[in-house]
């Protein structure tokens, strides 16, 4: 759980450093890809984290808040990833595709415990 709420933090707070700064403190050098990178870097590290903790989704009793923390993150992640794969680099693909794939094997994860 720390290292997944490392992966959400970090690019939610280097957008806030890049906006603060670059607006009243005069940083030119916070440019728009210092906080659009860790956006981006976040949900590959998620995806690591998920195959990594994949028994935790499969057993309900012990991981139920593992899978619970880990969907609504990377659901967040999804519209933000989406706005950088437009306007910002085509790469922004790689951690959209991470984020779904997340969403999709959590829930078949789940199905076949179930059975």
């Amino acid at each position: 759980m720390k290292f997944l709420a490392a992966f959400t933090l970090t690019p939610i707070l280097c957008f806030a450093f890049q906006d603060l700064g670059s607006k009243h403190g005069g940083w030119d050098w916070l440019t728009t890809g210092y906080a659009v990178w860790p956006m981006m870097i976040g949900p590959v590290l998620m995806l690591l984290l998920f195959i990594r903790n994949i028994e935790l989704i499969r057993d309900p009793r012990r991981g139920a808040n593992f899978s619970q923390t880990i969907k609504i993150v990377s659901c967040i992640f999804v519209l933000p990833n989406v706005f950088a794969a437009i306007g910002y680099s085509w790469l922004a693909v790689v951690p959209l595709l991470c984020c779904l794939t997340i969403l999709v094997a959590d829930r078949q994860l789940k199905e076949q415990a179930r059975s």
